[in-house]
């Protein structure tokens, strides 16, 4: 009798240890995430007051926004290669090192040229974590919670956002945008000590011929060591393939096919319009006829909370719904809210300003804030750790990453612009646009891989099926 008790409780003992050890990664990698929102909801109540301070002009603000997507897309490239020689572990460690010199540079800019500088620095910093989180998270997770695991890193991004609207507010008070930006340091302290504590990547350990350290980590996640024995055979299975990287992309067509369907899914992510809202939120509020700086940051906490709520529903179905079905209504509530957001920025342009018009701008920026949180800003990342063979992992998210950030820059850097030629409610009609064609390629191209594990998605691809049949 002591001994049936005792085979029961053992696993279960088991089980809740893997699910803490797995509660621990998510939590930990998640907060290369956070630090990454930060970032994004930071500059945007940070950015009046340094250009009050700086005397900035459009273009000059343009800068401020975008050096920091420069200096990802460079991070993401170079992050390529670190990734591969020294592992995920590291890369995380080293992004959180970058991003508190960065924060605290910024924070004790002299002049426009340093800030943008320590901005670049800090984007460098982003585009690592940005690459490397949710990479890490798809190898470390069984293939029933992957979408779940690569949701919470996305939802410590919301989080991170809502922060820093939050500290923006209560620092906007007294103006004291060094604070605002230099306050993002302690979180990346705590990054950095809480990677220390993460094993590497079994994934990662097996492409270095570390096999046994890769089959001690697959046990600390897996419920048996039947299951981690077998998820070790397939990544061997998988590294069978000779060619690496660049190689491999031009000996291959069919990995050709999962980096530009990357590239692809990281741009539409990006053209939804949706970043202008997070960088720009205050002088959007301001149109929509929010005139206090107070008014307008209080504004921006609401669209916090909002992206936050809104991506538990990503994180609550992704795993059940499927990743296609999410994308499809995302981008169908974003082309709606931003076509009724343009009409209310026409009539503020033409004087006919109410406070109901200035409401229904506000709602219809949540609208679109909640549609981009629980579709494109979780899937995206989920679908290109995913789609990506082992052998071409690093160079495939290598090009999807950086295209996010060249992308990112390109729109930070036109935003305003934008809005100088073609008005407001062009520009929002515009991401409209977008948003309707990204429906389209999702139908045509867009692949389901919910519980399909990263090995058969890539027997799928290297077999020369269909990308939207991948996961089938």
């Amino acid at each position: 009798m002591s001994s049936i008790n005792n085979s029961m409780v053992l696993p279960q003992a088991r089980k809740n240890k893997v699910r803490r050890m797995n509660l621990f990664i998510s939590f930990s990698a998640g907060l290369a995430g956070l630090l990454f929102g930060l970032d994004i909801g930071v500059i945007s109540g940070a950015l009046p007051f340094i250009t009050q301070h700086f005397t900035l002009d459009s273009h000059e603000q343009e800068w401020v926004v975008s050096s920091m997507m420069l200096g990802a897309a460079i991070g993401a490239i170079c992050n390529g290669w670190v990734s591969h020689r020294l592992g995920r572990k590291y890369s995380l460690m080293a992004g959180a090192l970058l991003f508190i010199v960065g924060s605290l540079g910024s924070a004790l800019a002299v002049n426009l040229e340093v800030l943008l500088a320590f901005r670049v620095l800090l984007g460098v910093a982003v585009g690592i974590a940005s690459y490397t989180a949710p990479l890490y998270l798809s190898e470390m997770a069984t293939e029933n919670i992957r979408g779940k695991m690569i949701s919470t890193y996305q939802l410590m991004i919301t989080f991170g956002i809502l922060l820093a609207f939050l500290s923006d507010t209560a620092f906007s008070y007294s103006g004291n945008w060094r604070a605002m930006l230099g306050i993002l340091a302690l979180p990346a302290v705590l990054l950095f000590v809480m990677v220390i504590f993460l094993p590497n990547s079994p994934r990662w350990l097996a492409a270095k011929g570390l096999h046994v350290e890769a089959e001690e980590v697959l046990r600390m996640l897996r419920d048996t060591s039947d299951k981690a024995r077998q998820e070790l055979n397939e990544i061997r299975e998988s590294l069978k393939m000779k060619q690496g990287g660049l190689s491999l992309f031009r000996k291959n067509s069919n990995v050709r096919r999962a980096v530009f369907l990357g590239m692809l899914l990281q741009g539409m992510q990006q053209f939804t319009g949706m970043n202008i809202i997070m960088y720009y939120a205050p002088q959007i509020f301001k149109m929509a006829g929010f005139q206090s700086t107070q008014q307008q940051m209080m504004a921006t906490v609401v669209v916090g909370v909002t992206f936050m709520l809104a991506t538990f529903i990503a994180v609550f179905t992704v795993d059940k719904a499927g990743r296609k079905p999410i994308l499809k209504i995302g981008f169908s509530v974003m082309a709606f809210a931003t076509l009724i957001l343009g009409y209310c920025l026409m009539k503020v342009g033409q004087g006919e300003a109410t406070m109901n018009l200035s409401w229904v701008a506000v709602g219809m920026t949540m609208l679109c804030i909640a549609g981009y949180a629980m579709s494109a800003a979780p899937v995206v990342w989920i679908l290109c750790s995913e789609i990506q063979p082992l052998k071409c992992r690093d160079f495939g998210i290598t090009c999807s990453t950086t295209t996010n950030w060249v992308a990112n820059m390109i729109i930070g850097a036109t935003f305003l612009t934008l809005l100088g030629s073609i008005g407001a409610a062009g520009t929002f009609w515009l991401y409209t646009g977008f948003n309707l064609v990204f429906i389209v390629i999702t139908f045509l191209l867009v692949p389901e891989t919910k519980n399909i594990t990263l090995e058969h998605i890539e027997k799928n691809l290297m077999a020369g099926k269909k990308l939207r049949d991948l996961g089938q």
